[in-house]
């Protein structure tokens, strides 16, 4: 049925939940999927040209470490579980909505599993909702997870 689970995570509670929940599925599959985890860096737009009093390239590779970190430890949770995974930390110019969406099409995903915020009204209105443009233009179903 899933061969292959994109969960993209961010170190927030609720795409720790999103994880949980896709190695709890994979793990009573028949046959369990291959995860793969993503996490997508968003650096800052600087406000001068070196940044906010720092090096933009120092930053991202600061950036670049701590997503790698958070993505160790969620390959250690499902390598720990007896699941297939591998990692994936990219940079997007783009909303990361789009990215996880194509990602999912371009890695042959049968399954997008994410974390959710729920936001509703003012909140949704200001902040915006990649779950739900994920599940809009996501190629493949997309299982959401709420606190």
């Amino acid at each position: 049925m899933f061969n292959r689970i994109l969960v993209p995570i961010d170190g927030s509670s609720t795409a720790a939940l999103g994880l949980a929940q896709a190695i709890e599925l994979a793990r009573a599959l028949k046959t369990p999927p291959h995860l793969l985890l993503m996490h997508v860096l968003e650096p800052p737009v600087p406000m001068t040209e070196s940044g906010f009093g720092y090096e933009m390239a120092e930053l991202l590779r600061a950036l670049r470490e701590q997503g790698q970190a958070l993505l160790d430890r969620a390959k250690t949770q499902c390598t720990e579980a007896g699941l297939s995974v591998e990692t994936e930390c990219c940079n997007t110019a783009t909303r990361v909505a789009d990215l996880v969406a194509s990602r999912a099409r371009e890695r042959a995903c049968d399954l997008i599993v994410m974390g959710t915020h729920g936001r509703r009204g003012v909140n949704r209105w200001v902040m915006g909702s990649d779950a739900e443009i994920v599940a809009r233009h996501s190629p493949v179903p997309v299982m959401l997870v709420r606190e």
